[in-house]
């Protein structure tokens, strides 16, 4: 009953992390489609020594699209090992974002001037987002709840398998018991044996050989 209970939040844990590489995934997509665009607009890449202020909304959407996806690769690695070490970095990954993820919501809800809290964005990427999010406020929604949603399962389908401990790759003796007990009476038993002391050659061949060498010379 626990092997197959671990297997089923083995499988959740797979699961999620998939929509989440999903997701960090699209999120790399999105950095390298405005990437291309600042490309196009400036003749050169937003990265190394430029006389362009820095893209941070363009580095900012990148890096959290490569650190999603290296959390999901943490987490199918826990998932499929079940080792504390593992399951333990994933839950603290997990949580930092989560708690990021809160800051800034929390931010932009509960302060007017929250814009001011951030540098200003030469791409006007930011801007555009914020009109879309705007213009799309359910569907955005939405989505973000879904994503929180994800992320809340894979944290409790986590401390779940970390619960039940690692694989017990020895099986009990109670499983295979009758088995065995079959094999134990099919058996074919050894002949008994009695230890005692050695037994020697007959004396009395051993002077008659002797006799007739006497006679023989």
């Amino acid at each position: 009953m626990a092997r197959m209970l671990r297997s089923c939040i083995q499988s959740i844990l797979k699961l999620v992390n998939s929509l989440l590489a999903m997701v960090g995934m699209a999120m790399i997509l999105y950095a390298v489609w405005m990437i291309r665009i600042w490309q196009k607009q400036m003749g050169e890449l937003p990265f190394g020594g430029s006389d362009h202020p820095a893209p941070w909304f363009i580095d900012t959407f990148l890096g959290l699209g490569i650190t999603l996806c290296l959390i999901t690769c943490t987490g199918h690695i826990a998932a499929e090992t079940a080792n504390g070490c593992c399951l333990y970095m994933y839950m603290l990954f997990v949580f930092l974002v989560v708690m990021l993820e809160a800051g800034v919501t929390a931010d932009v809800f509960l302060n007017r001037n929250w814009e001011e809290d951030f540098p200003d964005d030469p791409t006007g990427n930011l801007a555009q987002f914020k009109d879309f999010i705007r213009s799309n406020f359910g569907i955005c929604k939405w989505i973000g709840l879904t994503i929180v949603s994800i992320q809340g399962l894979s944290l409790l389908s986590a401390i779940s398998l970390k619960a039940l401990g690692p694989h017990q790759y020895c099986d009990s003796d109670d499983d295979y018991a009758p088995e065995r007990a079959l094999l134990l009476r099919n058996a074919v038993q050894p002949p008994p044996y009695v230890v005692g002391d050695p037994v020697y050659g007959s004396k009395n061949g051993t002077w008659s050989i002797r006799i007739n060498d006497k006679t023989n010379r």
